[in-house]
């Protein structure tokens, strides 16, 4: 190995083991490789901004990001929780189902799990504290429902899959449908056993005219996810155009229907919606110039090499590169795995004949995964931050959801069906 290649990847182990900032650190790290190799600054300053700034797949992020932001600051988030708590509150353990649920619904507005922990999980482990729930089982259960979110269209995730691969947007939203539903129903399956042996609380019962009241209070709502995902998969627009439209849409139903948003939380959600987009366009720059370091110096190839020296079997492959993303979530961030370690192996992807739509399924399932795992899992300390439950007693609630969600993920890798049939139905082959 060079004597710059070395110095490049020592200088980035450096940017974990120290715990500098993400972007910052790995823009160290491309300065040590720049200075020597003696490489044009320049021309790697272009590549970045020809290659990712001008990327139309990107610019769906921050609308995706404004919409979950507007339905987290108004009553729209309040109204969909006592929906789905009219439907399934009678049962036995019913808040608990709820918020399985809701996490699905909120998915086809947000695309992100922290939006979906931090703002309508907020409400979720409140209330389920309020009826009796032990603090530690509702905040493991909301940062596992919440996984659902990046996997059931639209998703942060896979738009940054779809910029790196260069897979179809529809086709992957398509394809998140089935894997989505079918991990919530599986964490549902989880509760229903939970409650059963150890007991849960009873939820609200509902009359029928309180549901009907409750339902036409939050229909404008519910119509929000309804016409981004048929607005896509109708072909009136592409995911970019629906991002803006669900966007507008939620706020509009905030000012005017709801009233729920005025000019001071408008400047908020502006704020805040700047600085999660400004975090992650710092991520996605500095990311993209190892990228291009990593290309330059063959890395891809030197990597699917080893892999195919290892095995040419795509079963056996598919069961190492799991390994590989689950062992990188628990020490790396989502978009540094999909940034800098995806177009290290997707050459080799393609070149066992694995379906990129079917792949970047399991890639986005492995990620939210790697969410809940310690020591970096965000989602593990964005629900035990707002619970105060100690980490020890969550970790230990949580286990058990993660092999039900572990098991959803082998299902998917190995049974390609569940990801590839509805897209091929709705776009074709």
């Amino acid at each position: 190995m060079q004597l710059k290649l070395i110095l490049f990847v020592v200088a980035f182990v450096l940017v974990f083991l120290l715990k500098l900032p993400m972007g910052p650190g790995m823009l160290a790290a491309c300065t040590v490789y720049v200075l020597a190799s003696g490489s044009n600054l320049t021309v790697i300053a272009n590549q970045v901004c020809t290659t990712y700034w001008t990327n139309y797949t990107i610019i769906a992020i921050p609308l995706f990001i404004f919409t979950a932001n507007v339905m987290n600051n108004g009553k729209a988030s309040e109204l969909l929780f006592k929906w789905c708590d009219s439907i399934f509150g009678r049962f036995k353990g019913g808040m608990a189902y709820v918020n399985c649920v809701i996490s699905l619904i909120f998915a086809g507005m947000s695309g992100s799990a922290v939006a979906d922990a931090s703002g309508i999980g907020l409400m979720e482990m409140k209330e389920m504290r309020r009826q009796g729930y032990e603090e530690d089982f509702a905040a493991a259960l909301t940062g596992a429902t919440a996984t659902v979110g990046p996997v059931f269209p639209p998703s942060i995730t896979m738009l940054m899959y779809a910029s790196v691969t260069g897979a179809s947007v529809g086709k992957l939203f398509i394809a998140g449908i089935v894997p989505g539903v079918m991990m919530c129903v599986s964490l549902m399956i989880y509760v229903f056993y939970y409650g059963r042996r150890y007991g849960l609380p009873q939820g609200v019962r509902y009359t029928l005219a309180q549901f009907l009241n409750i339902t036409l209070k939050a229909f404008p709502a519910l119509l929000c996810p309804v016409i981004l995902l048929v607005s896509i998969y109708g072909g009136l627009c592409t995911p970019t155009e629906a991002g803006a439209i669900a966007g507008f849409y939620a706020l509009i139903i905030s000012l005017i229907v709801y009233r729920c948003v005025g000019w001071k939380e408008l400047v908020d959600i502006f704020k805040s919606t700047a600085e999660m987009v400004g975090r992650i366009a710092i991520t996605v720059g500095c990311a993209s110039a190892i990228v291009y370091i990593a290309g330059m110096e063959k890395l891809p190839a030197i990597i699917g090499g080893w892999l195919l020296g290892v095995t040419t079997n795509k079963y056996v492959f598919l069961l190492l590169i799991n390994l590989c993303f689950l062992v990188m979530g628990m020490i790396f961030d989502t978009n540094t795995i999909t940034l800098i370690f995806l177009p290290m192996v997707i050459e080799t992807v393609q070149v066992l004949g694995i379906d990129l739509i079917h792949f970047g399924v399991i890639f986005v399932v492995n990620m939210m995964i790697g969410l809940l795992t310690p020591p970096f899992g965000n989602l593990l300390f964005t629900t035990s931050a707002i619970t105060k439950a100690p980490m020890s007693d969550l970790i230990k609630k949580l286990v058990p959801m993660m092999a039900v969600l572990f098991l959803c993920l082998l299902l998917l890798t190995y049974v390609p069906t569940f990801s590839t049939l509805l897209p091929s139905l709705m776009m074709g082959s």
